[in-house]
C-alpha cells in the first residue's frame, strides 16, 4: 500500500509546465512551477512546515500552543495544516483588502481571523503586523512565526524549491522570476541556483505601491514609493530579513490591472487556473524576457497560489469592472496626461508652516482650488478651499495658524502607467487628487478635470 501518514507529507514536488499560449512571439522556454499542487494550494505550505518544525527544535512552540501570525491568507492556510497534523490552535491576522475566500478558508480549517485596516503603517498599533505581535506578547504558550523575518521561510525553499527546479530543468536554467513579499521563495531559490550557477540571472516581480524595486536601484527607502494597492502576496511597505537585494538581479514592477488581466489569460489560455500574484509574476517575468531572453534560455516563474482565493475579485466580471480592470479598453495612463503639460508646468505645493491665510492669497494667485502640503521634500497632507471656508466660517481666528491645523491627509501617489478607469475609482470625497512621480522625479498632481480632459480628446 502507498499512503502518506498525515497531509503535511504531501507538500512539496510540484510540477514544471511550459506557457504556450500567452508566450507567443518571446524567445526561450517559459516554464512556471504550479505550486498550487501543494495540500493548501500555495508554496507558503513549506516553509510554513518549515517554520513549525524549526521552531519546535528549538523550544520555542510547546505542545498545546497557539500558533500566531499576520498573513496574506496563504501562509495561515500553511500554517493551519500543519497546525491540525501536530495538535496546535491558530490565530491570523489579515489586511482588509485580502479576499473573503481566504478569510473563510482559514475559518474553515479551524483558525481565529482578526481582519485588520490596509492603509496604516506597519508600526501603526492597527495594522496587521502590530495585532499579530500583540495577541502573540498576551497569549501564553504562543509563537509568532514572523514569516518576514524568520529566515526558516528562506530555508525552506533553498532545500527544497531551489533544488526541484534545478532538478526538473536538468541544470538548464538561465533566469529564474517570482513576486517579491516576504522574500522566501525568491531569495531562498535563488541562493540555491547561483550556488550551482552563479550566471543564473533572477528576477523580482514587485508591485506599484511597494518599496522594494527603488531600494534595490539606489539603497533608499522612500516613503514616497508607498501608497495603496490591490494586488495580494507581492511588494511591501517594510524591508523583511528574508529579502536578501544581493540575490535579486533586476525588479520589475507591474501595475494591478496587468496582473489582474494576465491572470485571467492563464486560466483561458493556458488552463491554470492560479492566483491574482501568478498573474503579476508572469506579466512581469515576459516584460523581461521579451528585451533580454534568447531562444536558447529557459526561464523558471513560480506560480504562488490557486485560482480559488480569488473568485470574488479578479475570476468575478463585476468586480473586474467595478475597478477597471476588464481587457478590451483602452484609457490615457498618468504618463499620456502629464506627457501633454508644458514642461515648465511646475507643481503648487504649501509649506506646512505657511499660514492659513498665506494659502488663501497664494491658492487664489494659482487659480487653484486644492494643493499638496509638504514639509521639506515630504509629501504630509492636502488642503482645499472649500476645506479653507468651512474653517474660517467657524472660526476666523484660524486665519494666522498654519495649514497643518486643517490639512486633510495627503493625496495618494499612483504609478505612471495607472490608467483613467482606475484613477476615477481613487478619486471621492477623501481624495480629491492624486499625484504621479515621473523618472525624472518631478511629481504631477491629477484631478476630475483632467480626467475629463482626457476622455473627451
Amino acid at each position: 500500500m502507498k499512503y502518506y501518514n498525515s497531509i503535511i507529507e504531501t507538500i512539496g514536488d510540484t510540477p514544471l509546465v511550459k506557457l504556450s499560449h500567452v508566450t507567443k512571439g518571446i524567445p526561450g522556454t517559459i516554464l512556471v512551477k504550479l505550486e498550487y499542487f501543494n495540500p493548501g494550494n500555495s508554496m507558503k505550505d513549506r516553509m510554513a512546515l518549515k517554520m513549525i518544525e524549526d521552531a519546535e527544535k528549538e523550544g520555542l512552540l510547546k505542545p498545546g500552543g497557539t500558533i500566531i501570525e499576520g498573513t496574506s491568507g496563504n501562509t495561515g492556510m500553511g500554517l493551519a495544516l500543519a497546525a491540525i497534523a501536530k495538535g496546535y490552535k491558530c490565530i491570523f491576522t489579515l489586511a482588509d483588502k485580502q479576499s473573503q475566500e481566504k478569510i473563510d478558508i482559514l475559518k474553515a480549517v479551524g483558525a481565529e481571523v482578526y481582519v485588520c485596516p490596509t492603509n496604516v503603517s506597519s508600526d501603526d498599533p492597527r495594522s496587521y503586523y502590530s495585532v499579530a505581535k500583540k495577541l502573540n506578547q498576551d497569549i501564553p504558550n504562543s509563537f509568532y512565526p514572523n514569516q518576514y523575518d524568520n529566515l526558516s521561510n528562506k530555508l525552506a525553499h533553498y532545500e527544497s524549491t531551489g533544488p526541484e527546479i534545478w532538478r526538473d530543468t536538468d541544470g538548464k536554467i538561465t533566469h529564474y522570476a517570482a513576486g517579491v513579499g516576504t522574500g522566501g521563495s525568491m531569495c531562498g531559490v535563488s541562493q540555491y541556483l547561483k550556488e550551482h550557477n552563479p550566471e543564473v540571472v533572477t528576477v523580482g516581480i514587485d508591485t506599484y505601491g511597494s518599496v522594494f524595486k527603488k531600494y534595490k536601484e539606489t539603497g533608499q527607502f522612500d516613503q514616497n514609493e508607498i501608497y495603496p494597492y490591490l494586488t495580494e502576496g507581492i511588494g511591501e511597505d517594510i524591508l523583511p530579513k528574508n529579502v536578501e537585494f544581493d540575490l535579486i538581479d533586476h525588479f520589475v514592477k507591474v501595475t494591478d490591472k496587468d496582473g489582474a488581466i494576465m491572470t485571467r489569460r492563464l486560466a483561458r489560455e493556458e488552463g491554470m487556473f492560479v492566483g491574482w500574484s501568478c498573474g503579476s509574476a508572469v506579466h512581469g517575468a515576459l516584460e523581461y524576457a521579451k528585451e533580454h531572453l534568447t531562444d536558447d534560455d529557459v526561464m523558471v516563474i513560480i506560480m504562488p497560489d490557486h485560482g480559488t482565493r480569488y473568485l470574488g475579485k479578479v475570476y468575478n466580471d463585476n468586480w473586474m469592472k467595478d475597478h477597471g480592470f476588464l481587457e478590451g479598453r483602452n484609457f490615457a495612463t498618468a504618463r499620456q496626461i502629464v506627457s501633454q503639460r508644458s514642461e515648465d508646468n511646475e507643481l503648487f505645493v504649501l509649506p506646512s508652516k505657511s499660514s492659513i491665510g498665506e494659502a488663501i492669497a497664494q491658492m487664489n494667485t494659482h487659480g487653484i482650488d486644492q494643493a499638496p502640503v509638504v514639509d521639506g521634500d515630504q509629501f504630509v497632507g492636502s488642503v482645499s478651499d472649500s476645506k479653507i471656508l468651512k474653517n474660517l466660517i467657524e472660526k476666523p481666528e484660524l486665519r494666522e495658524q498654519p495649514v497643518s491645523e486643517i490639512m486633510d491627509g495627503s493625496f495618494n501617489f499612483i504609478a505612471m502607467d495607472t490608467t483613467v478607469d482606475v484613477m476615477s475609482t481613487l478619486l471621492n470625497k477623501d481624495s480629491k487628487a492624486l499625484l504621479v512621480r515621473d523618472e525624472n522625479n518631478r511629481v504631477h498632481i491629477i484631478t476630475q478635470s483632467d480626467l475629463l480632459v482626457s476622455l473627451t480628446n
